[in-house]
């Protein structure tokens, strides 16, 4: 296993706890320095960041571990997900974030989910919303409760290769370049404001498995760093 950075950072965030030995948050290693990133300014509360996820939740980790490190000033006080299997549950239990389970199929439209989201989101008293690896798309009923504070990442160069399967798009087409987008959200699906890219080659031999895994890789590199830009432009 590779070892997980140990720099000296400011006193961690309590709301994240380091991981226990073992955790494959050693894994998620951002190379982002502290003083490129805004902090708040002394004396205000940290931003409250709501995580929504539906799978195993990397990124949820990858932006957890930068809190812990000093690397985000920020305090995550949630996890919502939508898939009663998704494996961010055991990665927040890590982490000592609570969880909360809004399964998609006991809803009837689009727009009664978000309703939910917002409403557990409120109650958490969130700030901003982190798509991060959610798999729905989000009604104006979300959007518009959290205007100009919903980020999502998306694994493809916006706008190129909008929507699902966005890796496998881009090897259908044949592009020797690739990447990651984090963007804020609005109505139309993955055309919201740019906030932050990486780009990522694509070799002959990539299959739809290898490339992702290269594609995480930024994305946990750049996700912490264009939420702490965005709270930083809002401040």
């Amino acid at each position: 296993m590779v070892a997980a950075p140990n720099p000296t950072p400011a006193a961690p965030n309590p709301q994240i706890p380091s991981p226990p030995e073992g955790s494959d948050a050693a894994l998620v290693s951002p190379d982002v320095k502290r003083e490129n990133l805004p902090s708040p300014p002394s004396g205000q509360p940290l931003p409250r960041l709501g995580i929504l996820a539906s799978g195993s939740g990397s990124n949820f980790e990858a932006i957890a571990q930068s809190i812990a490190l000093g690397h985000l000033q920020a305090e995550i006080p949630l996890v919502i997900y939508n898939n009663p299997g998704a494996t961010v549950v055991a990665r927040a239990d890590r982490w000592g974030v609570p969880t909360v389970l809004l399964n998609h199929r006991d809803f009837a439209q689009r727009e009664d989910l978000d309703r939910a989201i917002a409403h557990t989101l409120q109650q958490y008293q969130v700030q901003w919303v982190i798509m991060a690896g959610w798999m729905r798309i989000v009604t104006p009923i979300l959007i518009e409760a959290f205007p100009q504070r919903l980020i999502n990442i998306h694994p493809s160069l916006l706008p190129s290769f909008k929507g699902t399967k966005a890796v496998e798009q881009a090897l259908a087409a044949g592009v020797k370049i690739t990447g990651c987008t984090v963007h804020l959200v609005v109505p139309e699906v993955d055309s919201g404001p740019i906030l932050m890219q990486a780009a990522v080659p694509i070799f002959p031999h990539d299959t739809p498995a290898t490339l992702h895994q290269r594609i995480q890789v930024q994305e946990h590199r750049i996700f912490p760093a264009a939420i702490a830009a965005a709270i930083s432009a809002t401040a």
